[in-house]
């Protein structure tokens, strides 16, 4: 890198930096890198929120894509002047990195166990908001390919609260459900594992004395 923001780490990395498919340059593993692992801390201006407000309108840029993180309500880390090797991990809709908040620095873990030759990405999960709809998104294309990809780097839509029911469609409601886990027992297993692996990562994390928490990355304003 040749940039003058450019700083770069001090210790060897377990990665190094190539063309991606997915964006630009990319980080690719020359070792394993064990889950849990924490890989390198993620450099960047720290700024107000107004700042980064001003420095990145949405409705000027010609791609939508910002190197901010938000650090809480009134900070910002922008890696899109000063910046290390982290900046270009890119995102993935099927993650094996996640970045987490620790003292005031964000951090990117191994979400899970990393080969040699895999690139290195994390889920970016812009903050959307409620009035964002289809055309917003297609302004956050994601092109990560993974088989779960949602379209979108933006985080995931919230779902709406479910509607109160009358007593009665409560009642067939509780009966069908009760069925329906009956039923899936076998894969019951599964689907719960699933479900676990999305909230273990955050678990782990905060009970290894890390008390850690996932940053969000903000978008352009």
């Amino acid at each position: 890198m040749t940039s003058p923001n450019f700083i770069p780490s001090t210790k060897p990395l377990p990665f190094e930096l190539h063309p991606s498919s997915i964006q630009g340059q990319g980080a690719f593993a020359i070792r394993r890198i064990r889950k849990g692992t924490r890989i390198i801390e993620y450099l960047g201006e720290r700024i107000t929120q107004a700042e980064a407000d001003v420095r990145y309108d949405d409705e000027s840029m010609a791609r939508h894509h910002t190197f901010l993180f938000n650090l809480d309500k009134r900070t910002v880390l922008d890696a899109g002047t000063i910046h290390n090797e982290a900046r270009y991990i890119n995102h993935s809709c099927a993650p094996n990195c996640e970045a987490l908040i620790e003292k005031g620095h964000i951090y990117i873990y191994a979400l899970t166990s990393i080969e040699p030759g895999e690139e290195l990405v994390y889920d970016y999960g812009y903050e959307r908001t409620e009035d964002m709809g289809p055309e917003a998104e297609a302004l956050y294309v994601c092109r990560c390919g993974a088989p779960n990809c949602r379209g979108t780097i933006l985080a995931p839509a919230k779902k709406a609260p479910a509607r109160k029911t009358s007593a009665k469609k409560a009642k067939t409601s509780s009966t069908s459900r009760k069925k329906s886990v009956s039923k899936s027992r076998g894969n019951k297993g599964a689907g719960a594992k699933k479900a676990a692996g999305k909230k273990s990562s955050a678990g782990t994390r905060k009970s290894s004395q890390r008390r850690a928490k996932s940053p969000s990355r903000k978008r352009a304003s």
